[in-house]
């Protein structure tokens, strides 16, 4: 039997990433364990998707029944499964309408896209500059790079498409002062994810609402990592009473199975028309299934609440354990995402202390090179809390 090692990484796979040195094989819960039978506590849950874990049992029997059923259709036909998670976001959520993709960056595509359709169908083709935020990060097609506010994503790429402003982020007097007429949409996160765990100031959201309605702007709410109860609310734009035009989703709604939802409200939907916009993969059966499992589960009242009592016990922890190491000058997230902020003594080094966590069986993240990320399962268990921070707490106490 060959063995495939991290070094056939380097010989066969296309260096764009640089992945750890150990090699995940089995995972069950917020336990994870490599080739080599090392086990680690994973406070990453797969970069926030892993929602309820590894392998959970629920999910993994959905995913049987309907690998036995029906896979692939393609969109020349509808299912059973597709209109069932329809139906249930739509319960759920401001919108009316859904359309299903296969990840983030092709729900803030789609997004994107319907924005400036519905500014031309509505108000001509000079309606068309598009919103965002510096150090926004909204996917890595060659639009979603565009629109994300980090250059090092998108230079080098040829010529961008137009038309997109960046601005600070949280600076309500910076949108009022680009914002006009010729403006489609305005897209936000509400908590800026890859750039450090930056929650929006509640007066802001209210602010770009007020502005988007001022001026016929949508408002687009990319909720790519902060939806399906990473903030204790089945979305963010819950906790802060704003109601996006378009909200989009992905990452922790198949748990781990690829799946994306593009949300919006009958108006605004009207603009995709058939031929307009489509996908070969989304919105297929088997994802389909997988993901109304997930909102099942993660819906419900109990389980939101439950996010929050250990989101006080992870944040009350990370302040104790900074007490002892002082390596922190900010923690700061809501819900299961959290960030750490390196005091400056270890700027830049965030990605030295990912790997030493993983030395001492610990599965840690980074937003930028100066903060730790921590987006565990939504469902970890206290005995798996308690022994990341164990592990955690080695990590940390540098000499």
């Amino acid at each position: 039997m060959i063995q495939y090692t991290r070094e056939t990484f380097n010989q066969v796979m296309i260096q764009n990433y640089a992945p750890a040195d150990f090699i995940p094989v089995k995972g069950k819960g917020s336990r994870v364990w490599d080739q080599k039978g090392k086990e680690y506590i994973d406070f990453t849950s797969g970069i926030a998707v892993n929602s309820l874990g590894h392998c959970p049992d629920e999910i993994v029997e959905v995913l049987k029944t309907q690998s036995e059923k029906l896979w692939h259709s393609s969109n020349w036909f509808t299912s059973e499964q597709t209109l069932a998670l329809a139906t249930k976001l739509v319960e759920k959520t401001f919108a009316d309408r859904v359309m299903f993709v296969n990840s983030g960056a092709e729900a803030n595509e789609a997004a994107l896209k319907l924005a400036r359709r519905y500014a031309v169908d509505n108000f001509g083709y000079q309606k068309s500059k598009i919103i965002a935020f510096k150090q926004s990060f909204h996917g890595r097609t060659l639009f979603t790079v565009s629109v994300g506010g980090q250059a090092k994503y998108s230079d080098g790429f040829g010529p961008k498409p137009a038309d997109i402003i960046h601005i600070p982020f949280n600076d309500l007097n910076a949108v009022k002062a680009v914002i006009d007429e010729n403006t489609c949409a305005v897209i936000v996160e509400p908590i800026q994810g890859e750039s450090g765990i930056l929650p929006a100031h509640q007066d802001f959201l209210q602010g770009l609402r007020e502005q988007c309605d001022q001026h016929n702007v949508l408002l687009i709410f990319d909720e790519v990592q902060t939806g399906i109860g990473r903030t204790g609310y089945l979305y963010a734009y819950m906790k802060y009473g704003v109601v996006p035009d378009i909200l989009t989703s992905a990452k922790a709604l198949g748990n781990g199975f690829p799946i994306g939802a593009m949300l919006t409200t009958n108006h605004i939907a009207k603009s995709f028309v058939p031929g307009v916009h489509g996908t070969t993969f989304g919105g297929n059966p088997l994802a389909c299934a997988v993901a109304e499992k997930v909102i099942d589960i993660i819906s419900s009242p109990q389980f939101l609440q439950k996010i929050h009592r250990t989101s006080e016990k992870f944040m009350q922890k990370l302040q104790e354990i900074n007490q002892q190491c002082g390596l922190f000058k900010e923690i700061r997230g809501e819900g299961l995402l959290i960030g750490a902020e390196l005091i400056e003594k270890y700027q830049g080094k965030a990605s030295e202390f990912v790997k030493k966590a993983a030395d001492n069986g610990l599965m840690i993240l980074v937003a930028g090179p100066n903060v730790l990320r921590f987006a565990p399962a939504l469902n970890i268990s206290d005995d798996e809390l308690e022994a990341g921070f164990v592990r955690l707490e080695q990590t940390l106490l540098v000499d």
